[in-house]
Order: C-alpha cells, then sequence, then structure tokens
C-alpha cells in the first residue's frame, strides 16, 4: 500500500530545511480519507501514532460524517478536499502521501506539491480546519446560508487561504534557492489568474457557487496574483494576525453583502 519515495535535490533540501525526517510514500489505492485498516498498516513503516481527537462539541449534528469520525478519536488521515498529496503528524516521524490520482500529471508539479506539503508540515498549524476553527467552526455554520457539505468546502477553502498567507513567502524565496520549484510556484499562478479575473461576476450570476468560487480563490492566497473581491480580503495581515475570527467575521459580511445585492 506504501512505496517509500526517496527525494533528491531541491526536495531533498525542502525536507531538510522544513520538516526533517519526514517520510514520503506513494500510495497505491486514492483516497479521501484513508479506510482506518489501511492507516493501522502505517505502523509497519513507521515508529509510533498518535491520533488526534477533536471535541465533538464544535461539529453542528448535521455537519458532514468526516467530522464527527474526526472527533472519535479514530485514526484519521486525509479528508475531502484534501487534493492529490496530503500529509500527517500523527505518526513518528510525519508522513506525506502522494495519491494515484496525479498519475499523469507533469513531474514538475507533483514535486511542487510535495514541497507544499513539506512546507506545511513544518509550519506546525493545525493538521485540519477543525483544529484551526475550533468551537468557531458552529458559528461559521449558523452565519452562513449553506448547506453543510457547501459550509464544510468553504471552511476549508478558509483555512487554505490562512496557510497559504505563510507558505506564500516561503515559495517566494525558493527563486535563489529552489530555482525549478518557484519556477513551478509561478506557473501555477498564472495558469489560476485566468479563473480568478471572472470569478466574482460567475458568482454574481449564479454561474459558480460561493464555495467553489471561495476554494479556487483561497487556493490562489499562496500563489503571487491578484485575488478578486471579496476573497481579496483574505490575502492580508489581518487574517494572518486574528486567525479564525476574521475568516468567521468576513463570512458573516460577505453574505450580508451578497443578500444586500
Amino acid at each position: 500500500m506504501f512505496d517509500r519515495r526517496e527525494l533528491s535535490g531541491e526536495l531533498a533540501r525542502v525536507r531538510d530545511e522544513h520538516a526533517p525526517e519526514t517520510m514520503v510514500f506513494d500510495v497505491q489505492r486514492d483516497f479521501e480519507t484513508l479506510p482506518s485498516p489501511v492507516a493501522e498498516n502505517l505502523l509497519a513503516v513507521v515508529e509510533a501514532v498518535d491520533p488526534i481527537a477533536y471535541d465533538d462539541s464544535w461539529i453542528p449534528k448535521n455537519a458532514p460524517e468526516t467530522l464527527h469520525r474526526l472527533a472519535s478519536g479514530t485514526f484519521t488521515i486525509g479528508a475531502p478536499g484534501d487534493g492529490g498529496v496530503c500529509w500527517t503528524r500523527q505518526t513518528t516521524p510525519p508522513v506525506v502521501f502522494v495519491k494515484p490520482r496525479l498519475t499523469g500529471s507533469p513531474d514538475g508539479f507533483v514535486r511542487f506539491l510535495i514541497a507544499e506539503a513539506l512546507v506545511e508540515v513544518g509550519l506546525e498549524c493545525p493538521e485540519h480546519f477543525l483544529g484551526f476553527f475550533e468551537d468557531a467552526y458552529r458559528t461559521l455554520a449558523d452565519s452562513v446560508p449553506l448547506s453543510p457539505s457547501e459550509t464544510y468546502q468553504l471552511a476549508a477553502a478558509l483555512y487554505t487561504a490562512y496557510t497559504g498567507l505563510y507558505t506564500q513567502e516561503i515559495f517566494a524565496d525558493w527563486r535563489e534557492t529552489a530555482p525549478e520549484l518557484h519556477a513551478e510556484w509561478i506557473d501555477a499562478g498564472e495558469r489560476l489568474e485566468p479563473r480568478l479575473s471572472d470569478l466574482s461576476r460567475a458568482v454574481a450570476l449564479g454561474r459558480t457557487s460561493f464555495s467553489d468560487a471561495a476554494e479556487l480563490a483561497c487556493s490562489a492566497v499562496k500563489h503571487d496574483v491578484e485575488l478578486p473581491s471579496p476573497f481579496d480580503a483574505l490575502d492580508t495581515a489581518a487574517y494572518r494576525e486574528h486567525g479564525a475570527p476574521f475568516a468567521v467575521t468576513w463570512a458573516e459580511k460577505t453574505f450580508e453583502a451578497l443578500e444586500d445585492a
């Protein structure tokens, strides 16, 4: 199930700087949340496992099952929306997983995603947005006119934006220290820009759901691109300083403005 991927060159240097001893595995089967019996197989390749348990009181009763599972204390790795690479600090050493859905993707892009995961491991930010919002997740859910799944998507996007405020500075510094990864970062940002340029209008006309738009815009925070309104307010020092309370207030005000429009 888990095939060790050896790192070299710029990737090895990124790991040494940000997440020493972290192991990278190619996973044989795709997943959103790794099935518990499969996750337990990690004990054969890591030194120890220490599952995270979140407070169930943070989670609305109608929230997606994934959130309730996170609060149950079950060893849970991965969640919907994680993409082709995910990571965990619930193991010693930490582990990065490369999923088979990336098969056929350009090698440089895959290396960038692995490098991004290594940087996030080193940031020591919460592994899941629930650890970022904590009890503010219930406030967010009560504040937005979205379904439980859409609220989940929005919260994940908001947390992606928050971590992007930290990673963007690191990626920008790669111009000299990791030029190939820096070029992949620039290229990914340039590919996003055409999709961002008409995003506000697409939401206003109902061509794009708010949660889908948030997912796209928030993923762009880690890049050197200009975000459209109202998402540009998330690419700010204020969000970096105030975190979850800022995100909830932003969501409340944004939906109030949409209703008044």
